[in-house]
């Protein structure tokens, strides 16, 4: 036994050192071919090479092999990647639009107490001149950048004002502006306390964790935690907010990797704030990594009735490494387990299709686990709920509307026409006909989902010469499914109506209404507020 024993170790010794071997000996071949082929084209290829856009392009292409969280920032790319993972950059704090690229610069929204809002720009205001560069000309991004800067510095914009038409020169200094994590906090009713969390970025546990006493402050006998559309960020802060309502000591997540130094248990070290309190967390498809933890911590150890539709699967954690020339590289280094042991990670980079695609895990490769107090869960796809509670659908020519930007230039257009309006509360617009009379007048795509679909079927039907045999047929359907712009605005009101409050109310009382108008409308939260908790 003994020599059979050490006869099989050395075999399996043997094939690590083999692999090893190969695996370095592919690294070092493919290393020296891509310098063989760099050299030769520096050498030989008939035009200059366009270097800069070859290095992008080579490295861009090597780590989408991989996921798509394995990204190369170069350094110029530095401002871009802090304000992604930090929601923070320098600037004056406001939203533009650009209606117009030989137009001004148009003030959308700025932010609340920003260095916009306090130097006295407003929805509507127009930038003529950054500097003394005239904005016409500049695409959107190009006007956006000439305004961001480094805190401290003075940008100078000459301005037309909205509600007089003076011209007028407004100094801005810039300031490190930070978008909120913690979008909103207030009271749903008597004893429910709400928080809207947008991001996992430093701090915004404190940020809970000031809501938290604020709310309870107002009476609040049960707390909401928003995370639907959280796209997550910080695994610390994940771990920092599920401490303020689990006990210390507890496990939160673990993460493991090839590299046993990446492997890691994260509990609680801080004593919580409210161990009893009810809590719901709201998820959905946009919920992810942080989000994930946080939500799968809380239904593992039993401690939050989770809510929703099933998260996105983002199981994989990045680490940040520095490299040459003041470049950094984002890179996967690990996979995050809940409580239980289970990876919520949806996607499986690692066995590709033959063409290179990706596929989900399916159910049948998944696992079941149990929470602390024995409840059946399971990995391989995100976080499913313990009550699912359907959002709201809204038809196609609502997401056209928005996504081609006709709600919010109709918004600009309100402000022009309204110095003031009411308190958000009492805030309902009423001037729908105005609206239809705007949209109707601008090109977007207003077919109903129906109507695409007859249009996808046509196509397919004249590919595969039958349209002709089937006209009569199609024109009956085409004229039953076909409405007229002003017609189908009409139809959609009740679904249209508050996306127009929100985009107006913002302007006049910044971001935090917006939320507010939100709550108003949201049958998914209502809905959500009537189900029974679970037995924790």
């Amino acid at each position: 036994m003994r020599k059979r024993f050490i006869t099989v170790a050395a075999a399996i010794l043997a094939g690590v050192s083999v692999f090893g071997q190969s695996k370095e000996f592919k690294l070092g071949q493919w290393v020296e071919i891509n310098n063989a082929i760099l050299t030769q084209l520096s050498r030989a290829y008939v035009d200059s090479l366009p270097v800069g856009r070859m290095q992008e392009a080579g490295i861009n292409a090597m780590l989408e092999a991989l996921d798509p969280y394995t990204v190369y920032v170069p350094e110029e790319d530095q401002e871009n990647f802090q304000m992604m993972i930090g929601k923070t950059y320098g600037g004056i704090g406001a939203i533009i639009y650009k209606p117009e690229k030989d137009g001004n610069v148009i003030i959308n929204e700025p932010y609340a107490g920003s260095p916009a809002a306090r130097a006295g720009l407003t929805c509507g205001d127009e930038i003529m001149e950054i500097d003394g560069e005239t904005t016409h000309g500049l695409e959107s991004a190009q006007a956006s950048e000439k305004m961001k800067g480094k805190p401290g510095t003075t940008v100078t914009f000459k301005v037309k004002k909205l509600r007089s038409g003076e011209i007028v020169d407004i100094p801005v200094v810039r300031e490190r502006i930070h978008l909120p994590d913690v979008e909103y906090a207030g009271m749903l009713d008597d004893t429910t306390g709400y928080i809207l969390q947008t991001g996992f970025t430093e701090n915004v546990s404190a940020d809970i964790r000031s809501a938290y006493y604020k709310l309870k402050g107002q009476g609040m006998k049960k707390l909401v935690l928003d995370l639907r559309g959280n796209g997550g960020g910080l695994m610390h802060e994940a771990i920092n907010i599920v401490s303020l309502f689990v006990p210390k000591g507890s496990l939160v997540v673990s993460q493991k990797g090839r590299d046993k130094a990446d492997d890691a248990e994260y509990k609680t070290t801080l004593n919580p704030i409210d161990t009893d309190i009810p809590l719901v967390v709201l998820v959905d498809g946009g919920s992810a990594s942080s989000s994930e933890i946080v939500a799968g911590a809380f239904q593992d150890l039993d401690r939050a009735t989770i809510m929703g539709k099933r998260t996105y699967g983002k199981g994989l954690v990045q680490s940040i490494r520095p490299l040459p020339y003041n470049g950094q590289l984002k890179i996967t280094t690990s996979k995050y387990y809940t409580p239980s042991g289970r990876c919520v990670q949806a996607i499986d980079y690692a066995s590709r299709n033959e063409d290179g695609s990706v596929g989900f895990i399916p159910d049948s490769l998944t696992h079941e686990f149990k929470t602390m107090h024995g409840r059946p869960v399971r990995d391989g796809g995100g976080i499913t709920p313990d009550v699912v509670v359907e959002p709201k659908h809204y038809s196609r020519l609502v997401y056209s509307l928005v996504l081609n930007g006709i709600v919010e230039q109709y918004a600009l257009k309100y402000v022009r026409d309204h110095e003031s309006i009411p308190a958000v509360e009492d805030f309902h617009y009423g001037e729908y006909d105005d609206f239809v009379a705007f949209a109707k007048e601008k090109e977007f795509d207003y077919r109903s989902s129906a109507m695409a679909l007859f249009d996808s079927m046509k196509k397919s039907l004249d590919e595969d010469g039958l349209a002709e045999e089937t006209a009569d047929e199609l024109e009956a359907l085409r004229k039953a499914l076909e409405f007229d712009k002003e017609r189908f605005l009409r139809m959609k009101k009740d679904e249209i109506v508050p996306f127009i409050e929100e985009e107006i109310v913002v302007r006049y009382y910044f971001q935090e209404a917006g939320v507010k108008v939100r709550l108003r409308y949201d049958t998914q939260l209502k809905e959500a507020l009537t189900k029974p908790l679970i037995n924790i």
